[in-house]
C-alpha cells in the first residue's frame, strides 16, 4: 500500500490560497505606477500634478475645478466627456459605497515615463488613464493645462 502524503495544512484551504494570490496581484497592479522602468531602471517621477473636484450641474453639466483654490479648469456640458464622466462616475460610486464626501480632491498625475493616472486620494484608488487608450487618456491629459 502508498504511503500517505502529508499536505501542509495552509494548502488545504484553497480559498485562502486563492484569495492571497488575487491580493498579491492586485497589490503588483495598484503599485506599478512606482516600481522601477524596465527600460532605464528608474522610478517614475511626476511631471504634473493637479488636483481637481468635478461637481454636478443642476442642467446635466460637470463643473471641473482646481483644488484648494476653487479656480475653474473646465466645464463639460450635458452629453460631453463621456469618458471622464463615466470614469468620474465609477470612482464617486465607491465613495458613496465607503460613506466618504466630496471634500477630498482627486489627483491627476502625469509621469515621466508618459503614464497618466488618476488617483482618488479619498479611497486610494488609482486609475492607469493610458491603459484606456490615447483619445481616452487625451481627454484627462487636457486637465493638467486647462484654464477655463
Amino acid at each position: 500500500m502508498p504511503e500517505a502524503i502529508e499536505v501542509h495544512p495552509i494548502l488545504r484551504r484553497p480559498a485562502l490560497v486563492c484569495g492571497a494570490m488575487v491580493a498579491g496581484m492586485l497589490a503588483l497592479v495598484l503599485a506599478s505606477p512606482f516600481l522601477p522602468n524596465a527600460r532605464d531602471g528608474q522610478v517614475p517621477v511626476a511631471v504634473a500634478q493637479r488636483d481637481l473636484h468635478f461637481t454636478d450641474r443642476a442642467d446635466g453639466g460637470v463643473s471641473i475645478t482646481e483644488a484648494p483654490s476653487g479656480r475653474p479648469v473646465a466645464t463639460l456640458e450635458p452629453g460631453e466627456g463621456g469618458f471622464v464622466r463615466g470614469t468620474v462616475r465609477g470612482l464617486v460610486r465607491e465613495r458613496r459605497r465607503e460613506d466618504i464626501g466630496s471634500a477630498i480632491p482627486f489627483r491627476l498625475t502625469a509621469w515621466q515615463t508618459g503614464q497618466l493616472t488618476l488617483e482618488d486620494q479619498a479611497t486610494g484608488r488609482r486609475l492607469d488613464l493610458t491603459g484606456f487608450g490615447q483619445t481616452n487618456s487625451a481627454a484627462f491629459a487636457r486637465l493638467l493645462t486647462n484654464r477655463e
